[in-house]
């Protein structure tokens, strides 16, 4: 059974509350909240006003990707929102390691991103060390793109990895998530799935996650 992290960034922003709502009765497992800056990504999503907004309704646990330069110098900030995940793109972090146990010494799991053409050996040496990696199945910045095939070949060298190491981390893939793509990145060994047009553009959300979540 996957795990299912519906993305914020789909929701409708001027009914956020009641989109948090249908997330707190559904069966989702986190929420995922993708924040970017217009510097790493071409893009700005929103900031810390809108995620304490969230913090204080959400009673899913919350899944917070970075996708921002020196995303290290919002640890504690992020800590205090009560976030379970944080996320940060092996891209954006000179010191990874050190981003790494600053996340865990802030109370966190912490979460290494790989964008699309950077090459699952490059976690060798951190693997041991994080809780999850997300695989970016399109190019970061923007929602509803096509999901890029070679995402399930990734997901599989991942797994290996994973497994050679001893390592515990979960798989999590974000980008072009939905029915005919989801079952097989779970039969590729991806735990969790974040889904955002999918779920939130469904005329029966709740369903949907119910149905990715059986995967």
């Amino acid at each position: 059974m996957a795990l299912v992290s519906p993305s914020l960034l789909a929701a409708d922003f001027l009914h956020l509350d009641s989109d948090i709502e249908m997330i707190n009765r559904s069966e989702a497992d986190w929420l995922h909240l993708d924040v970017m800056d217009g510097v790493f990504v071409p893009n700005i999503s929103f900031g810390f006003p809108v995620l304490e907004a969230v913090a204080s309704k959400c009673r899913k646990p919350l899944d917070v990707h970075y996708m921002i330069v020196k995303p290290e110098r919002y640890i504690k900030q992020t800590a205090k929102l009560g976030a379970m995940m944080m996320n940060v793109h092996l891209e954006a972090c000179e010191h990874l390691h050190r981003t790494v146990q600053e996340i865990h010494d802030a109370g966190m799991k912490a979460g290494v991103t790989l964008n699309p053409s950077t090459p699952v050996a490059m976690l060798e040496d951190i693997i041991q060390d994080v809780d999850m990696v997300l695989l970016m199945s399109v190019n970061p910045g923007f929602g509803g793109q096509k999901f890029i095939e070679n995402t399930i070949k990734k997901a599989q060298q991942l797994r290996e990895l994973i497994a050679r190491s001893g390592s515990s981390a979960l798989i999590e893939v974000d980008g072009g998530v939905q029915g005919e793509t989801a079952p097989r990145l779970v039969a590729a060994g991806v735990d969790v799935l974040v889904s955002g047009s999918y779920v939130f553009k469904s005329a029966t959300p709740e369903l949907t996650i119910r149905q990715l979540r059986s995967l």
